[in-house]
């Protein structure tokens, strides 16, 4: 019996960061029963951006709050080399779920997530969906942000009312099945409208078309 393509596939690699011992010994226990390789481990900045660029994960496990700086700062020293990364941390402060999403994280999930939800999510962060804890939604829809300048934003004023919709949604970390039942459109119909989003903004998938959004304000109604 020919087994699925998917039980073919090799793990995914993950770097775990976080300035806990037992919270990484928990994570690099838990992980494997779900796919997933923990092939490093650090507890600050110098040391994730170092294991990061030797070991060249699928998948970063970022805590927010380490020695050195911060999760954002691990993100910045990485620059574009960064790999998909999942932010986890015990706070759920407004300002660091946005200035983590802005350092480039793809999601951001609490500590007291199921380890089931947090495997779920760095699978997902993988396959570039952002993923936020539900009780963090809010502060990604109720940014304080000033959006009056999109009236003399040639980039939002480019974008269809639908597809500056769809970027809403995105924006709020929705998936591409759930956007097409909150419009009464087809999946394929949502992809079709992302891929003109991505062309008109000039950015290469739907993270940078997130953080952009989020960026200047545009996720509120």
């Amino acid at each position: 019996m020919q087994q699925p393509a998917t039980s073919l596939r090799p793990p995914l690699r993950v770097v775990v960061v976080d300035d806990h011992a037992v919270v990484r010994a928990g994570l690099r226990a838990e992980l494997s029963s779900h796919r997933l390789e923990v092939v490093a481990e650090a507890d600050d900045v110098d040391s994730a951006v170092a294991a990061i660029t030797a070991t060249r994960p699928d998948v970063v496990v970022l805590d927010v709050h380490i020695p050195g700086g911060g999760g954002s700062a691990v993100l910045a020293g990485l620059g574009a080399d960064a790999p998909p990364t999942l932010a986890m941390s015990a706070s759920d402060r407004r300002d660091d779920v946005v200035a983590t999403v802005r350092a480039g994280a793809r999601g951001y999930l609490l500590k007291t997530a199921p380890m089931a939800q947090i495997a779920a999510a760095v699978h997902a962060v993988h396959d570039d969906q952002p993923v936020f804890s539900p009780e963090l939604a809010g502060h990604l829809l109720d940014l304080d942000l000033d959006v009056t300048e999109a009236i003399d934003d040639p980039d939002w004023q480019a974008l269809t009312d639908r597809q500056r919709e769809v970027l809403r949604h995105l924006a709020r970390g929705h998936t591409y099945k759930r956007i097409g039942e909150s419009l009464h459109v087809s999946t394929k119909t949502v992809e079709t409208h992302v891929r003109h989003i991505l062309q008109k903004l000039h950015v290469r998938n739907r993270h940078e078309a997130t953080v952009w959004a989020i960026g200047r304000g545009y996720d509120a109604d």
